[in-house]
Parts: structure tokens; sequence; C-alpha cells
């Protein structure tokens, strides 16, 4: 891999207000007109980006202390569970985690409440010690009032998502919406040609340390996700990319409710969109190639989720440009496609990125450790006890 230039003269091009970025969806258009060579000479940086449910997110809360002070352990905020196994007033509140009483709304209502600006209840109760005397608190708080607030997301920006249908005589409710019977429609949740981890499919730029932007906010790539897992396939005489993840995390004060968005899936429960944007620095010409990648050669599977095992059927491969198109043709028949996450917000989280980093205000970070090629994976084996 023949080195075309380094971060720090990226960086230095930022601060000079000198580096030429593109997003990824202009860079198509460039690479196929100049070629990789000369595109990848001339550009500093390609922005990407993605806004899907993910449903591995959360944030950690410190409320500070009362008087006299409570080792909260268990907590609710506006009647959702938040985890009590921390010290006395942080709290880790989930995405998904259900209110008690209305199962449509839960922690991602809550974080979005909290985002802009909304008071919400905070309950807790404890068995009492020396030094935290008090056993219940009930109180109001808001974004403000909380000490810190820091998001951090185990699993985001999953590689390449499979395409949803269902086989079975029922509609079925699942994480990627309704799949009405004899395969009736089609889901997709990945931004295709925009997606972070499609532009960047071997993990060259993307590691450890790897600046971000997240909902809003400037984060870090803080390690692989959970189920980190990438493997490869080809099909078609093109690679697929599967099963990288990523771990993020950025300050919540700093985010904006525009790339975040509380959501409910019928028969699923509570999720969240999270809106992600990664810079990917052209330090190379295969870089270039990596990031030029069109919709119309990035493939994925379509699988069954009428199948109650973990092991789904493959019903065959098909490309974004064809899901984009509205329709795919599945042995003989033409199936609606929809996508569950938005290109046109990925769009603008990739020009929102670009923007930042031509104003200077968002310099790139050479990540500190790779991500790993290889995992120990395993499924849950179920045993009797």
């Amino acid at each position: 891999m023949r080195h075309i230039r380094t971060y720090d003269e990226i960086n230095n091009r930022i601060e000079k207000g000198e580096a030429v970025v593109v997003t990824a969806e202009e860079i198509i258009d460039i690479a196929r007109d100049e070629g990789p060579r000369r595109a990848a000479e001339h550009v500093d940086v390609v922005t990407t980006g993605t806004f899907s449910p993910m449903c591995s997110s959360g944030i950690f809360l410190n409320f500070g202390h009362a008087d006299p002070p409570i080792r909260m352990q268990k907590i609710t905020i506006n009647d959702v569970p938040a985890h009590g196994g921390l010290a006395a007033v942080d709290t880790y509140l989930g995405a998904t985690s259900a209110s008690r009483s209305d199962p449509k709304y839960g922690g991602a209502h809550v974080i979005e409440d909290l985002l802009k600006g909304r008071e919400v209840a905070l309950s807790a109760t404890s068995g009492g010690t020396d030094c935290y005397p008090r056993k219940e608190i009930n109180t109001l708080v808001d974004l403000n009032s909380i000490n810190d607030a820091v998001m951090y997301n185990p699993r985001n920006c999953y590689q390449n998502y499979t395409v949803a249908i269902n086989s079975t005589e029922r509609s079925i409710k699942t994480y990627m919406g309704t799949l009405l019977p004899k395969m009736g429609n089609a889901h997709y949740s990945t931004s295709g040609q925009l997606s972070p981890l499609l532009n960047d499919p071997t993990f060259k730029t993307i590691g450890v340390g790897t600046r971000i932007f997240l909902c809003g906010a400037q984060g870090y790539v803080t390690w692989n996700g959970t189920q980190h897992n990438p493997s490869v396939q080809e099909v078609n005489g093109k690679k697929m990319y599967f099963g990288g993840t990523l771990s993020v995390m950025a300050n919540f004060k700093a985010m904006s409710t525009q790339y975040l968005r509380a959501a409910y899936l019928p028969g699923y429960g509570v999720s969240i969109f999270i809106g992600v944007g990664v810079p990917i620095p052209i330090l190379s010409e295969d870089i270039l190639k990596d990031v030029s990648i069109s919709d119309d050669e990035i493939y994925t599977k379509v699988v069954d989720y009428g199948v109650k095992s973990r092991e789904k059927t493959v019903h065959g491969y098909v490309n974004y440009g064809q899901l984009r198109s509205g329709t795919i043709e599945l042995e003989g028949k033409e199936v609606r496609a929809s996508p569950i996450s938005s290109y046109a917000k990925a769009r603008e989280i990739c020009e929102t990125l670009k923007e930042s980093i031509q104003r200077g205000e968002f310099k790139l970070q050479s990540p500190y450790e790779r991500m790993p090629d290889k995992v120990s994976f395993n499924n849950l084996e179920v045993r009797e006890l």
C-alpha cells in the first residue's frame, strides 16, 4: 500500500483551511472521472455516515449527592428502570429499557427527553448504610442539573445488515419492522455506499481512538463493538463484508436531537436511531478505492425472519442499488423493498461532518490500535440447570 499522505499532513491542511473534503457519495463520481490514483492525490478526506436503529446504546449519568446522601440501588427515570449496580449516584440507562407502566416508552425516550431539555422524574431506593443513610429519593432532574452525561454504545455501525423477509403465512413483527407473509415485503437497514464500515471494510483507518461524529458531538471509537465478528464472502465476483461493529462514546450534553430519535417498533419494543459519521483519511490509493465503492457494487444477504432458528434461510443476494430502487426480485417474484434506516439523514451527516472539517473544527485522529480481524465468537448454548 503506497502511502500518499499522513494524518499529520491532513490535519495541517485542515488547520490552514486547505483540506479537500468530499462525501462518500461525491467520491464515487470523482474516482470514476479522474481514476483512483489522481483522485487519491488531491482528496484528503471522505466523510461517511449512517442513521439507523442501534439498540445497543445508552448513557452513563451522575446525579450528584443529595443531603443526606443515598446509595441508589433501584433506580427509575420517568418510570424506566436504570442500572443500580454502580457507585452511589451513577447509573447506566439502556435505550431499550421499557417503562414499567407504558411499553411504548423507554430508555430511548428518556434520552431524547433529556436532550430536549425536559425535566424527568428520578426515583431511587436503597437499603441504607452508615455513610449513605437515605433510603428513598423522588425528585426532578434535567440535563443541566446532572453532573455528567456520557453516551456509551457497546455496539453501533453494524457493517452490513441482512435484508429481512418473511416466507410464513402470517405477518411477523420484528426489530426490522413488520414483515408481511409470503415474502410480501423486504426491509433493510444499512446506508450502503455512505456506510462507515462499508467504506473501510478491512479497518485500514477505523480503530480504537478514531475521532467520529456521534449524534452531533465529537466522540471516539473506544473498542470493537460487541459481537464484532468480521467476515468476507464473494458473490457475483464482488466481496461482501459482514460482522464488523464499533463501540463508541461522546459527551451526551454536546449532542443534538437532530441526530438522535427514540422509536417504538410494534411487537418488538423500544429502540433508538443513532447518527454516526466517520471521516476516512485518504492515506493511499487503496483506501481511495475502498471509499469509491457504489451501491451497485455492495451486496448483502436476503434472509427469512420467519424461521425460528438462529440460522436463518438465505433466499439470495442483492445489492444496495437494487434495494434503493424500491423493488428486488426473489425466486421469480417482485418484492417491495423499504429501508428502516434513513439514507437522507446519513447524507446530511456526511455533509455536516464535511463542513465541520472544512471549517477546521474537526481534526482526524489516527487510531491507537487496529480492530481485530478474527475473534472468538460463540452463540449461547441452552442447558438445563
